[in-house]
């Protein structure tokens, strides 16, 4: 069986943040900027709270089968869950998409490579 790589997004909202918790994560925020955002194992956090008090988190999991993107993305909210639970920072609305790159189309460059490695 092939090994299939899965990018997990879990979407949410900041809920009832203290002031102390707010300037916490605004003194944190260029670790966390969206330009540095990179779907990882262990999760990565962006959000700008200046703007809104929304975030995403991004992860990268893997599976053998097509099913295995369910529990990816059930792992995937739950490390989402335990950061922020950890950290006393409330939230709502959290939602996660996932997607198998094993099934995403090929970009333009993607589909000349292949073609070159079939000449």
């Amino acid at each position: 069986m092939s090994n299939r790589t899965f990018r997990i997004t879990v979407r949410g909202v900041f809920d009832g943040l203290s002031t102390d918790q707010r300037a916490e994560l605004l003194a944190r925020a260029a670790e966390h900027d969206v330009l540095r955002a990179a779907f990882t194992p262990e999760g990565h956090l962006s959000y700008d709270l200046a703007a809104r008090s929304a975030f995403t988190f991004r992860f990268l999991d893997s599976g053998e089968e097509e099913e295995d993107i369910l529990e990816a993305s059930e792992r995937a909210e739950e490390a989402a869950k335990a950061w922020l639970t950890e950290r006393g920072y409330g939230y709502k609305n959290l939602r996660s998409q996932a997607e198998d790159l094993s099934q995403a189309p090929l970009g333009k460059r993607q589909r000349r490579a292949a073609a070159q490695r079939n000449l």
